[in-house]
């Protein structure tokens, strides 16, 4: 039973809950936030503070560290707050991939950052869908591994290719919802199910974490709902009319759907039950 005065915390999470463990990673909020698309570094800066999260994916191709001023995107970036999260966005190929990985964890070690050790993983298929190629990124993960990455992949909501990519030793598994910044939401549900259980079969803790197509709060406590440990958003927050107002919603939104999965859902049934007894009514029915 929990306690109403253990909801909510300052960090995105519920007192009654655990940190979110990845690897030797392990994050006060379940909330992943992207640094892309602000119209401004200073509009993402306070976007992030506002989301809770305590880990923030970047962008490692050298064009993406810039804004189109100049001005980079590290220095609106807390290094004491924040444990980065390099990606391989806009890789096509394992090879480029493994490139942009090893570039992002230089470039970590460089600022002494605990996140140099990590990387997401994104190996597309083509740039109309932003699908993930599956044998490209079972390719990579696994090299990246025998690297000595810890590497969260990308994936679609394929359950074979979710439990291939573990198997190739991947430290969570990130599911699509939708497509990359569509912002339709969670489109599958029951494969999301079926993934769930077959990562965490024998292994409940492992982390899986729902990655892309997030458009609004109501979508984050949905994935929360189904059993994600964990939420990835960008596009989301920095394309809303208020970053800053959509950060705070999906920093609520993750803990109400969080505490919703811990407290257990009532079973769907096909007709209704009365919430009041029925013993000493007064009245007879009329049929």
């Amino acid at each position: 039973m929990f306690c109403t005065s253990l909801f909510l915390n300052e960090v995105g999470m519920t007192e009654a809950d655990s940190p979110l463990k990845i690897g030797p990673f392990t994050l006060a909020s379940r909330l992943i936030i992207g640094t892309g698309k602000y119209d401004t570094l200073e509009l993402m800066r306070d976007s992030l503070e506002a989301s809770g999260s305590s880990a923030v994916t970047v962008a490692v191709r050298r064009e993406r560290m810039y804004d189109r001023v100049g001005q980079n995107v590290l220095d609106y970036i807390d290094p004491a707050k924040y444990i980065l999260l390099p990606n391989t966005a806009g890789c096509y190929s394992a090879a480029d991939a493994l490139r942009v990985a090893k570039m992002g964890r230089e470039l970590l070690r460089t600022l002494e950052n605990p996140g140099a050790d990590w990387v997401k993983l994104e190996v597309l298929g083509d740039s109309k869908t932003l699908l993930p190629d599956p044998i490209a990124t079972i390719e990579a993960c696994e090299k990246l591994v025998a690297d000595g990455f810890h590497v969260l992949c990308y994936t679609s909501d394929d359950p074979i290719v979710a439990r291939r990519l573990k198997s190739a030793g991947a430290t969570s598994v990130m599911p699509a919802g939708s497509p990359i910044g569509s912002g339709q939401g969670i489109l599958n549900p029951n494969n999301l199910q079926i993934i769930l259980e077959y990562l965490k079969e024998g292994d409940s803790d492992y982390p899986v974490i729902i990655d892309a197509g997030v458009g609004t709060a109501s979508d984050v406590s949905v994935a929360f709902e189904l059993g994600a440990d964990g939420v990835l958003l960008n596009s989301a927050i920095a394309h809303a009319k208020d970053p800053i107002g959509m950060s705070h919603a999906m920093k609520h939104a993750a803990l109400a759907g969080r505490l919703a999965y811990l407290s257990g859902r009532i079973p769907k049934r096909l007709y209704a039950t009365a919430s009041s007894p029925e013993e000493g009514v007064i009245t007879t029915r009329p049929w």
